[in-house]
């Protein structure tokens, strides 16, 4: 597995930890799918709103440098 106490040991021990109170709660499948597709959802609409933000800078950016 991972070295202990290693980035990833811990990223597997938060996902692993995450899954089991799932499953110890006795969630149903559909239920753990609709959850990490909403947590994708969400992750994704919030990089494309910064990746706009950032991409619109720059335009602005590069045109004030045409001015100068």
């Amino acid at each position: 597995m991972y070295k202990p106490y290693s980035p990833e040991w811990h990223r597997y021990r938060y996902l692993k930890e995450a899954l089991d109170n799932y499953l110890d709660d006795y969630v149903d499948n559909a239920t753990i799918v609709a959850d990490i597709l909403e947590i994708l959802s969400e992750r994704s609409e919030t990089a494309h709103k910064e990746f706009v933000q950032v991409n619109q800078l720059e335009q602005m950016l590069r045109q004030n440098d045409e001015r100068v």
